[in-house]
């Protein structure tokens, strides 16, 4: 049976994209690095108790883009900032210095939307209307598989 890993999150971020740059040892590629943007992605859900109150959770989430998403994220993404995102969750484990394992599960993104940004005025939305003209253009990489 084949399985469906798709994760679809709405949310604020929680702070500005972390950017690191991995060198690539491929001669056949044009770019020397890999880029990685991780963020924290803020979920809010609201229910009312039976005495009528209002309740909020918020939920934490783990975000991760690589490559010419990342660079994307780099540019336009800040904290504050409400994106709609589409990816797949991945688990991974590591040794820390004390010799523990830990694991951290992350949402490995293949997309991403900016809805609404808490940092620039109106007037500034309107006028650049489309963030991603200025980044996108003819020689930009296509998303492919991720190398890791």
């Amino acid at each position: 049976m084949v399985g469906v890993n798709k994760v679809i999150l709405i949310g604020n971020l929680g702070k500005n994209p972390d950017v690191v740059a991995f060198p690539q040892d491929r001669r056949d590629e044009t770019s020397n690095v890999v880029k990685k943007a991780s963020f924290p992605l803020a979920t809010t859900e609201y229910r009312r108790t039976r005495d009528g109150e209002k309740v909020e959770q918020t939920e934490w989430h783990n975000v991760v883009c690589w490559r010419t998403l990342a660079e994307i994220a780099e540019k336009i993404l800040r904290k504050g900032t409400q994106i709609y995102v589409e990816g797949k969750l991945q688990t991974r484990s590591w040794e820390d210095r004390e010799g523990n394992k830990r694991y951290i599960t992350e949402v490995v993104a293949d997309n991403f939307t900016v809805l609404a940004n808490k940092n620039r005025s109106e007037e500034q939305n309107d006028r650049d209307h489309d963030p991603l003209a200025s980044i996108l253009n003819d020689e930009t990489e296509p998303l492919g598989d991720l190398p890791f």
